[in-house]
């Protein structure tokens, strides 16, 4: 009995640990949502303040380029999520016909998965009998596949995390170059941008695990070279232009 209910323990940690991880995964994405959408605005406006001082061409550049960027993320994020969430429903059924053809040869199955992780062969043949009869299916999803029937993929809610996450991140420098003066514009994005490519490297390196000096001054490196290249596009070629 206490081999059974240590059993019961790790199968509910190990279910517990599953739909923290997904959460975190949803977490970073949405960071790295966010991290697209400052950069790719960014860019934008600012290589397009580089060329001209009016206000009209850089929130026409501006909006055009949230529009545009989530609208894609969100179609890459649907057609992306949606091919998993295919794989997962095909694993779903192969499953079910599995535990319909052949239901003594997947409960040996699912014993061995759990001896395999420790158990007494005694005890793995318990707790996979009482785990089928409760809910074969899902017994057979979780040590398998790490998959719960009630929690797939949805490819509407990550297309829609994705284009907000995008959204929200491609907002912060389009408003920064359309309210201050003109003198300072192109300094103050600059300075958004860079604090918040700060902040979603914190964000991701806090979620990964790793080093944040280092996320943080990659991003902020990397964003502050990125704008001064478009920047530099933009000048150039608004000289030539006019």
């Amino acid at each position: 009995m206490g081999n059974t209910a240590g059993a019961r323990q790790v199968h509910l940690g190990e279910a517990h640990v599953g739909g923290l991880s997904s959460r975190l995964n949803w977490l970073r994405a949405g960071v790295l949502g966010a991290n697209d959408g400052i950069v790719s605005v960014a860019g934008l406006v600012v290589g397009v303040a580089g060329a001209t001082l009016e206000r009209g061409p850089i929130l026409i550049a501006g909006v055009a380029g949230l529009t545009a960027g989530a609208v894609s993320m969100a179609l890459g994020e649907y057609i992306s999520v949606s091919s998993q969430r295919d794989s997962e429903l095909a694993q779903l059924a192969t499953e079910r016909h599995e535990l319909v053809k052949d239901p003594e040869a997947e409960l040996h199955e699912l014993a061995a998965l759990y001896e395999a992780k420790g158990l007494t062969p005694a005890t793995a043949r318990t707790v996979a009998t009482e785990l089928t009869a409760h809910d074969a299916l899902a017994a057979h999803l979780d040590a398998e596949l790490n998959l719960n029937p009630d929690e797939l993929t949805s490819p509407t809610h990550a297309a829609a995390a994705s284009a907000l996450s995008f959204l929200l991140g491609a907002a912060l420098p389009l408003i920064a170059i359309l309210l201050p003066p003109p003198a300072w514009r192109v300094p103050v994005t600059v300075l958004v941008v860079l604090v918040a490519l700060g902040l979603t490297g914190w964000i991701s390196a806090r979620i990964g695990g790793g080093g944040a000096r280092r996320a943080v001054l990659r991003v902020v490196i990397g964003g502050a070279a990125g704008l001064a290249v478009t920047y530099g596009i933009g000048h150039l070629f608004g000289a030539a232009v006019g």
